[in-house]
């Protein structure tokens, strides 16, 4: 059985084991955040203290909703261009998820090893920092965030459904949701904007100019790419082309992590109270960062 037959299989079992939990079991916290039971455990919190990054590691860093899948596929096929390595889509690649058992497969893996993580600065793993592993964080505006979170609430087996797109958005103003705040986690990483070992790249920019994405991203991690493997890198990686093969890739859950990928859908959802209450926390934590301005947030975000 291939690694996406594992992967698909993987997908399937945890599906099943969310339907037998209630809802307020699919939910528990860990170091004051919340986080997936089917998905993360914190016997493997534990273990990932112990783990060994490489310094030819691609680690991923995202918030939820901001780009993580999409990202992984476009360096699958930026690796495979390079090293001829074939990276199959896999709940292990994300380094909070599974069992810690899962770790004794990381390690025996050839190089280089993509692998993501929606945690905060702070918690990664000082190994990554100690091997200088280049690390790509994918940003997207927080009103576009906010939505396709709720969304992925509701259509996901793995997590509890929202009573009303308001109850949804207090709890992500707090941070009462998976992997704690939007602001916290987007703070922590404009601290390090600076360091050359990080690259900061926006969901909006990427559906903008994919093609430049692509280059920029390569550029980072030295990948000697042509101009004609960017240009087939960019095909297969729009938004578009990896919903349609969404099924294929990942299964029955495909379109639940592939659902729209616009930009300005909260325009759909969103009060203009709430967009007030956003704006106003936008300018209390990140107007005048390096990262605010990169959100470009007067251009995305405002009525």
């Amino acid at each position: 059985m291939g690694e996406r037959d594992n992967f698909l299989q993987e997908v399937t079992k945890m599906c099943n084991e969310a339907k037998e939990l209630p809802d307020d079991k699919l939910l528990f916290t860990y170091n004051g955040l919340l986080y997936p039971t089917i998905m993360c455990r914190p016997a493997t919190f534990q273990a990932l203290k112990s783990f060994e990054a490489r310094e030819d590691d691609l680690l991923v860093v995202t918030y939820p909703k901001c780009g993580s899948n999409w990202t992984l596929q476009l360096l699958g096929h930026m690796v495979k261009c390079v090293y001829n390595k074939e990276i199959q889509p896999t709940s292990q690649r994300r380094i909070e998820f599974g069992a810690p058992d899962k770790f004794q497969k990381l390690k025996e893996e050839s190089s280089p090893r993509i692998l993501s993580t929606h945690l905060l600065y702070d918690n990664i793993p000082k190994t990554f920092f100690a091997k200088k592993v280049k690390i790509l964080m994918v940003s997207r505006n927080p009103k576009d965030t906010a939505v396709s979170l709720f969304h992925f609430y509701n259509n996901n087996p793995v997590l509890p459904k929202c009573s009303s797109w308001d109850t949804f958005f207090q709890d992500f103003m707090t941070g009462k949701v998976i992997w704690g705040s939007y602001f916290d986690h987007a703070l922590e990483w404009n601290k390090h904007i600076d360091d050359e070992r990080i690259l900061i790249v926006t969901f909006e920019e990427m559906k903008k100019d994919l093609e430049a994405a692509v280059k920029k991203i390569s550029n980072f991690y030295g990948f000697n790419l042509t101009e004609e493997q960017i240009q087939q890198i960019t095909e297969k990686g729009t938004f578009k082309s990896m919903k349609e093969k969404s099924k294929e890739t990942h299964g029955e859950i495909g379109n639940i992590f592939f659902r729209k990928g616009d930009v300005g859908d909260w325009k759909n959802h969103f009060s203009e109270a709430q967009s007030q209450e956003v704006d106003a926390k936008f300018e209390e934590c990140l107007a005048g960062t390096k990262l605010g301005e990169k959100l470009n947030y007067n251009a995305y975000c405002k009525m």
